[in-house]
């Protein structure tokens, strides 16, 4: 089983890393092309309504989690009627779920242009982009959807991986002419709805092929259900304290700052999400592995494998921390250009939000594992309004930078506390204080290794392409030189190199 387990996560973070990379490059390919042939506010504008959907999205309410969590055990068990049940329950959750983000957003259409300082494109009508996005949003849960919990349950992410990889480049070519042509932002939108049906349909089928056993058919016993929407219920809460922080900051910023900043931000985000979603890739990939571990395996082993992740996490934050702090601005200096760009001490506080957001991303990836859902239930949305109070009153004295500072205070302040606790009373059943001093410490010497790396770098004198790539290489270098001299004689480090060795043979 463990090998198994490791077996799938392995192939899970290959193919992911590889979408990932995928999905990082073509992005801002068409980010850059918007910059050059459409202009900044179409950038702000796209990043606006992604983030209004993002609240819209609300309505899920943590059905996948709660589906793809239940079924762990039936497929341990190998009991295929509960496991098609399920899938029944998903089925008809999700049309309701598409149901409500369909009324709840025609609901909101005339509030959107309240939610846009200024800086909206003449020949541009927001009420249609808007009902564009929503008719894609909708399209996600109408078609099949409930099908992707098979493939996540079983630990198969790469095969969503390939279907995607294939019907992105299809939206990304058809956007590109569109972009470089047509300057046409409605039919900009249209390519993306078309590739959103193609690829759930896709998904579907792949999943159909894969467990042809399981189809959407039977009911649950009455107590089962309401067990299910319990966890539902519990994981409500942490969807709106999830949304709250993912998409209210760049509502706060075109609402008091407008477009152009809130794009000038999201180029920024956009790099640092673009990170973050090559670790996540990592964390997407063991989260059914570490709830199998949970289910089958000793607190004690679990807690053991927790402190192994938590070394690897430090690690790779810290190595990305480095290298965001170095590489940011004269990344941005080539790309977006100087008029483009914030000053390097935003670099800073971008960089403490994405050490934060990781570490703690690690810390919520055991929570949903093992389905920590009731006891934590209040804890996001209490965090979620912290921040959202504290942006509102920042942005007015510091910008973007109150922004910023705003997410960090709240999760290290109230999230991150209330998170450690939860994870001690409720899954390892022990004191966590060793653990968190050992976070801590993890923090100062990423902060040291940064610092270090970033003088190196000053070495460096040469601008353009040729010295981004020499810092680029100093990073690489400095920065895993230091955390090696640092760990290399201490036991997570060993644990780690047996785990690497052992991928690599795969």
């Amino acid at each position: 089983m463990q090998e198994s387990r490791v077996s799938n996560a392995s192939r899970n973070i290959v193919f992911g890393m590889f979408l990932k990379g995928y999905q990082i490059l073509m992005p801002f390919l068409m980010r850059t092309a918007m910059m050059k042939f459409m202009g900044m506010e179409y950038l702000g504008l796209n990043s606006l309504f992604g983030s209004i959907l993002w609240v819209l999205n609300l309505a899920e309410l943590g059905v996948g989690s709660a589906m793809v969590y239940s079924m762990y055990q039936p497929i341990i068990d190998g009991d295929k009627k509960e496991i098609c049940a399920l899938l029944n329950l998903y089925k008809k959750y999700y049309r309701i779920i598409g149901t409500i983000i369909a009324v709840v957003g025609l609901a909101l259409t005339p509030f959107i242009p309240y939610l846009i300082k200024k800086d909206v494109p003449s020949d541009t009508n927001v009420y249609i982009v808007y009902l564009l996005n929503l008719f894609c949003t909708v399209m996600t849960y109408w078609l099949y959807a409930y099908k992707n919990s098979l493939l996540v349950a079983h630990q198969r992410n790469d095969v969503a991986s390939k279907v995607m990889l294939v019907t992105n480049t299809f939206q990304y070519g058809v956007q590109f002419l569109i972009v470089i042509f047509l300057q046409d932002y409605y039919w900009y939108l249209v390519a993306a709805i078309v590739t959103q049906i193609f690829t759930n349909i896709i998904t579907a089928k792949m999943a159909s092929k894969l467990y042809p056993e399981y189809e959407p058919e039977g009911q649950l016993p009455r107590e089962h259900v309401e067990n299910i929407n319990g966890k539902i219920k519990d994981l409500f809460t942490s969807k709106l304290g999830n949304v709250i922080v993912s998409s209210c900051d760049s509502i706060v910023i075109s609402a008091y700052l407008g477009l152009v900043v809130n794009a000038v931000y999201q180029n920024y985000y956009y790099i640092i999400t673009a990170v973050m979603g090559i670790v996540k890739v990592v964390f997407d990939s063991c989260t059914a592995g570490i709830g199998n571990s949970i289910l089958v395996d000793s607190e004690e082993k679990n807690y053991k494998d927790l402190k192994k992740l938590t070394f690897i996490t430090a690690w790779l934050t810290g190595f990305c921390s480095a290298c965001l702090l170095c590489l940011f601005q004269p990344f941005m200096k080539l790309w977006a250009g100087e008029e483009s760009m914030f000053a390097f001490s935003a670099v800073i506080c971008f960089v403490v939000y994405f050490f934060v957001d990781q570490m703690n991303q690690l810390l919520l990836t055991y929570k949903d594992a093992a389905g920590i859902w009731h006891e934590d239930r209040f804890r996001p949305l209490v965090t979620a309004i912290t921040n959202l109070i504290l942006s509102i009153i920042m942005i007015q004295f510091w910008g973007v930078y109150g922004v910023l500072w705003a997410t960090v205070i709240s999760k290290v302040v109230v999230g991150m506390p209330w998170l450690f606790y939860n994870l001690a009373t409720a899954l390892f059943k022990r004191n966590m204080k060793r653990y968190i001093l050992r976070m801590v410490g993890y923090g100062i010497i990423t902060a040291v290794v940064c610092v270090i790396t970033y003088f190196a770098c000053t070495a460096v004198t040469v601008g353009g392409i040729i010295g981004l790539a020499l810092k680029a290489i100093i990073c690489v270098i400095v920065s895993n030189l230091l955390f090696l001299l640092i760990f290399f004689k201490t036991k997570e480090f060993e644990d780690t190199k047996k785990i690497v060795l052992r991928i690599l043979k795969r």
